[in-house]
């Protein structure tokens, strides 16, 4: 996820770019999320081994309520997500009022 908003009129490659800016590689497989400046869209980004998908919400009402916040640890401006947080996130939900089970084990980065 990214944590700084970015321009929504970028595209694919656009979008693509950002990634490789942050050092990681758009063709990974990883899903990329990326929101606007007002908080009312987000465009998800993922190479799927023969092309790219890219997909848009907009909320029709309010903002995302909860946006990953920096890691002060890191230097990038991008954070990893749960799946279960994407989910959250897509449905404009908020993880820390979720409960749920604690990882049994986790996955390696």
């Amino acid at each position: 996820v990214a944590v700084d908003p970015v321009d929504f009129r970028k595209g694919i490659d656009g979008l693509a770019g950002i990634c490789r800016k942050l050092l990681t590689d758009p063709f990974s497989g990883h899903i990329f999320v990326f929101r606007n400046r007002t908080c009312t869209a987000i465009k998800i980004l993922v190479y799927d081994g023969q092309g790219f998908w890219l997909c848009q919400k907009r909320l029709s009402k309010g903002r995302f309520k909860w946006w990953p916040q920096k890691n002060n640890s890191q230097n990038l401006q991008l954070n990893q997500l749960a799946a279960y947080e994407l989910q959250l996130l897509i449905a404009n939900g908020n993880p820390s009022e979720c409960n749920v089970p604690p990882d049994w084990r986790k996955i390696p980065n």
